[in-house]
């Protein structure tokens, strides 16, 4: 299972992506965006996981079966994630 690996320039160029995004992430946390500031956030924490996955987890490299098994752990994120929020939001 002999796979290229990712070159020292897109490891350099995921890693200046990160750090802008970085930045991103601390000046929108300055602003006063009101009821934008999660969707804003969450959008940036989003684009900067996808390439972490792709990159340093070699998701983009991988087999069909990976990205379903790592798409389906996502899909499994999601049901939790709403399963907590519907507990919340439905106490008193």
């Amino acid at each position: 299972m002999s796979q290229e690996a990712a070159s020292i320039r897109s490891y350099l160029a995921v890693f200046a992506a990160l750090m802008v995004l970085l930045g991103a992430t601390v000046g929108a946390s300055l602003l006063d965006l009101g009821f934008l500031a999660l969707p804003v956030a969450m959008a940036i924490a989003s684009v900067k996981a996808f390439l972490v996955a792709a990159i340093f987890m070699h998701l983009r490299q991988s087999s069909s079966l990976i990205r379903l098994i790592a798409c389906a752990g996502l899909f499994w994120l999601g049901i939790m994630l709403m399963l907590t929020m519907s507990d919340i939001l439905t106490r008193v």
